[in-house]
């Protein structure tokens, strides 16, 4: 990337912490050892055991599709069943991420005090509660309420999932791994679209009741699944448990020689000695994330001020761009290219979710191939075209409303899908990848939960004024700003984001680093090349 540099691991560092040439010091002793254990790990297949724990954890962020996904179907018979208005639906829409946003805050701290894998656990139960409610729900304040519990299950969700995955998987394989989350809220969207088609044949009363209440049943799979899977060996670590994450490492890692470079290199993180031995030890600077607002908001380094705004702008991009109003609202987008029938309008919608599904299945499949940036530009670039094109057609609709332009019809569908999969290549898996890995581990929970905040406020701006905007500037007018939108969010994602393919959690703080190309050591420059190995320049 342009403006970022290349060097790893031998940086003179950020911030003149007085830790830091420490730090290097170690790494540049430790540099042949890790391209070995790179090179190791890179000529075996990804772990199964990584894979199956990234999995069960990413299941939770299927219930959070689903609620997403049924929603948008259900606000139809909601409407008409409790005869609410246009801005009550609007509220009910987003007012689960207005929650979000304070349980993503609230899930950082609970992360490092209780530990990655039990606040799965609690994520599960806030989510049973929200589901029982809204199934329930005989009115509409009843189903705010089990909509605002959800919402606090959401932000947990958000965080914790791609953090844990992030924790466990080896450099060449997190980006599979990290974007399974994003791959399970997208099925778990096609399942909710699916139920709305399904239930909606339900009696009025009880079809909408039923497609909320049924996300229950996984949430009490899960909080009982979740406690067999291992905790995070980097959270293990912070709380001095040295034994017990290494025999973790060692069941997440492709050898021996793998598992003892990610240890050395997450001790090192931590500030304990990489050299020490002991089964517990007592950290001094890490006491489940105190301190950590302070060095991530009022006095950062310049690499974390870097970080933090990377983080800050992506996950404010994938929802200013327009997502959350194609997925919650494409019953009425296509009701307004000419859709009519409730069954055709939901079928539709179905179509979306499949759409969403299957392409961030291909991302998931080619991130650690192709890296973050290539698929991340890639898929804005896609998503201006298609969000222009989307604009322009539903602008001839609102133009000739007395026709029946089947054209345009036609264009409308065929962009809303293309946008959708544009969006599902890069900017959706790519969101949750990159904020998941770019923190240094003491930051990485509770930085994560600020980007989450951030994800889940413009998710609950745009769900919440959609309607009032199409409706004061046309649906097609609303769509050509998430375009401009778009514009903007490409250009801050090439000058900003550099390329974290193939880099370990414990070095991708020095690519944030504007002076480790002019300062850093220029003799020792490792970069990956493939997923095969490694290329050295001296």
């Amino acid at each position: 990337m342009r403006g970022h540099p290349r060097a790893r691991g031998i940086t003179r560092g950020a911030g003149g912490s007085a830790r830091r040439p420490t730090r290097n010091k170690l790494y540049k002793e430790q540099s042949w050892a890790s391209m070995a254990a790179v090179c190791g790990e890179n000529k075996t297949s990804f772990n199964k055991y990584a894979l199956s724990c990234a999995i069960l954890a990413s299941i939770i962020s299927i219930i959070f599709g689903y609620d997403t996904g049924v929603m948008s179907g259900a606000m139809i018979f909601i409407k008409e069943d409790l005869n609410i208005s246009d801005v009550q639906v609007e509220v009910l829409a987003g007012i689960l991420n207005i929650c979000a946003l304070f349980g993503s805050l609230a899930a950082g701290r609970t992360s490092d005090y209780i530990g990655r894998r039990y606040t799965v656990v609690l994520a599960s139960v806030i989510f049973l509660i929200g589901s029982v409610l809204m199934g329930y729900a005989p009115n509409y304040a009843i189903l705010m309420t089990g909509r605002c519990i959800a919402g606090l299950g959401v932000g947990f969700a958000l965080m914790i999932a791609p953090v844990y995955s992030a924790e466990i998987s080896s450099p060449s394989n997190r980006g599979l791994l990290t974007s399974l989350p994003e791959l399970c809220i997208s099925f778990g969207i096609l399942l909710g679209y699916t139920s709305n088609y399904l239930f909606g044949k339900l009696t009025l009363r009880l079809g909408w009741r039923m497609m909320l209440g049924v996300a229950a049943v996984p949430s009490i799979v899960l909080a009982i699944g979740i406690l067999k899977m291992p905790e995070s060996p980097r959270w293990l670590v912070m709380e001095g448990r040295l034994k017990d994450a290494k025999a973790i490492l060692l069941l997440i890692s492709n050898t021996e020689e793998e598992a003892e470079s990610r240890f050395h290199d997450i001790k090192l993180a931590a500030g304990i000695d990489p050299n020490c031995v002991s089964d517990v030890v007592k950290p001094t600077n890490i006491n489940h994330g105190q301190g950590v607002w302070k060095e991530l908001i009022i006095n950062p380094t310049p690499s974390v001020r870097r970080i933090l705004i990377a983080a800050i702008g992506i996950h404010f991009f994938e929802h200013a761009t327009g997502i959350e109003a194609v997925v919650l609202y494409s019953p009425r987008i296509f009701k307004k290219a000419g859709i009519v029938t409730k069954s055709k309008l939901l079928l539709a919608t179905v179509g979306v979710g499949l759409t969403k599904t299957l392409f961030i299945l291909i991302a998931t499949l080619f991130l650690d191939r192709f890296g973050r940036r290539r698929l991340l530009l890639t898929s804005t670039g896609g998503m201006i075209l298609s969000l222009t094109g989307l604009g322009f057609a539903l602008t001839m609709v609102e133009i000739k409303p007395d026709e029946k332009l089947l054209w345009a019809l036609c264009l409308s569908i065929v962009f809303t899908y293309t946008y959708v999969a544009f969006f599902s290549i890069g900017l959706g898996p790519i969101t949750w990848v990159y904020s998941s890995e770019i923190f240094p581990l003491k930051l990485r929970a509770q930085g994560a939960s600020i980007g989450v905040a951030v994800n889940r406020l413009m998710n609950a701006v745009v769900s919440m004024s959609f309607i009032s905007i199409y409706e004061a500037i046309t649906i097609g007018g609303a769509f050509f700003i998430f375009a401009g939108v778009s514009v903007v969010a490409w250009w801050f994602f090439y000058f900003l984001l550099p390329e974290t393919k193939g880099r370990t959690l414990e070095e991708i703080e020095t690519l944030f680093s504007k002076n480790t190309a002019r300062h850093g050591n220029p003799s020792l420059e490792i970069q990956p090349t493939s997923n095969t190995g490694v290329s050295v320049g001296v």
